[in-house]
């Protein structure tokens, strides 16, 4: 059962609960009619105003609407019962709940006091399902079985303990990460005011000025008082909806209860054990995967970069030949075939994957060319390298 699994696999502790109550709020709020008139600011002042906001305590409502371009999983979904006949259990494991993220409608609540305080609530009608960080203690909670995995993080405390450093997690990280984009290939600019949540704001877009990549501009919505960005939209070259627009619709910068940062009263608490092996072997790649994904290990590659700023792309080398869609199970062929498109090259042949955002070309002899830029920029980058 997911249940008994260990809850380090499936709570990932502070990187999940912390980036998404510090950094949630960039994803994009319905604004308010009428846009608030306030003092003039560069788009420098305006990142470093969001580098120097000291607020560590917030609650709100999020609304988050996701758009990757991806087919219906529905039919994929269906594949997990099918043996039964039955729809699946409910389950405290997250990665399942977190993917559902991913494309759709989704309305969260968020909450922290702090760096060590921190939960994430995903509502589904009546249901919700709560990852939840305070100190050293995490937690899974699903409403709909009632049952709730408890664990202590075995970093909590440590002054070496390894930081997840894959997303931004705190606004201060973000702007950082902002900054370091800003250069001959990025366009930072501030664009207007808006009214987010009931807040004024500012509005700053941010854009590629290179060709080929898919990404048509970043617009995050930072509070004009204190600096927490509240609002966020991901726009792509490709059109239509926005890949990402979320964010507050509600917020308060008070303190949140103490209550808030508990497993609720009356769940079912199973225990997960601390495993020491499991924390170490954190970020390192599934044995066997590692030349794939260019871990470090026994035989693995790193990934080679090629290109820089917005169309940088990662060429990853498996070493062994590109799976074929039509050894895979006949429920998935459809889904995989509407994923990719044959080409061909001076590299060979190949298929690529697409989304809204991120594409992929593996090439038959198994290499991978992947980035956040169009297909036909990993296609010339797959001619170049031959």
């Amino acid at each position: 059962m997911a249940t008994t699994r260990k809850a380090s696999r499936y709570l990932v502790p502070v990187a999940v609960a912390g980036v998404a109550a510090a950094t949630i709020g960039l994803v994009p709020a319905l604004a308010a009619s009428g846009d608030p008139e306030l003092p003039e600011i560069t788009a420098q002042q305006l990142i470093e105003k969001i580098a120097a906001s000291e607020t560590q305590t917030l609650s709100g409502t999020v609304k988050v609407e996701t758009d990757l371009g991806l087919p219906s999983f529905a039919g994929l979904a269906g594949l997990a019962g099918s043996d039964s006949g039955k729809s699946p259990a409910p389950s405290t494991d997250p990665t399942e709940k977190l993917t559902e993220l991913a494309s759709g409608s989704h309305t969260l609540k968020v909450a922290a006091d702090g760096p060590d305080k921190q939960r994430l609530t995903v509502l589904d009608g009546k249901d919700e399902y709560s990852l939840i960080h305070n100190g050293a203690d995490v937690w899974a909670y699903d409403s709909r079985s009632g049952e709730a995995v408890h664990e202590k993080d075995a970093d909590a405390g440590r002054k070496d303990a390894p930081r997840e450093k894959e997303l931004p997690g705190t606004p201060k990280e973000l702007a950082d990460e902002v900054l370091k984009a800003a250069g001959e290939s990025t366009s930072i600019t501030v664009d207007g005011t808006a009214r987010v949540a009931g807040r004024d704001a500012y509005q700053l877009v941010i854009k590629p000025k290179q060709s080929g990549s898919t990404v048509e501009s970043v617009k995050i919505a930072v509070d004009a008082q204190n600096g927490v960005p509240l609002k966020f939209t991901l726009a792509s070259t490709s059109g239509g909806k926005a890949v990402v627009d979320a964010g507050f619709t509600k917020v308060d910068f008070g303190t949140p209860a103490a209550s808030t940062f508990q497993a609720p009263k009356g769940a079912k608490v199973t225990e997960g054990a601390a495993d020491e092996a499991e924390h170490e072997a954190r970020g390192k790649a599934p044995k066997g995967l590692e030349g794939l994904v260019g871990a470090k290990g026994e035989g693995g590659k790193e990934p080679v970069v090629i290109g820089e700023g917005w169309t940088t792309i990662a060429k990853l080398d498996s070493g062994a030949p590109a799976p074929k869609t039509e050894d895979a199970p006949k429920e998935m062929q459809g889904f995989l075939d509407s994923l990719g498109d044959k080409v061909s090259g001076k590299f060979g042949s190949g298929t690529v994957f697409k989304t809204k955002l991120v594409n992929a070309l593996m090439t038959d002899d198994g290499r991978v060319y992947v980035g956040v830029v169009t297909p036909d920029a990993l296609v010339k980058a797959a001619n170049a390298d031959k």
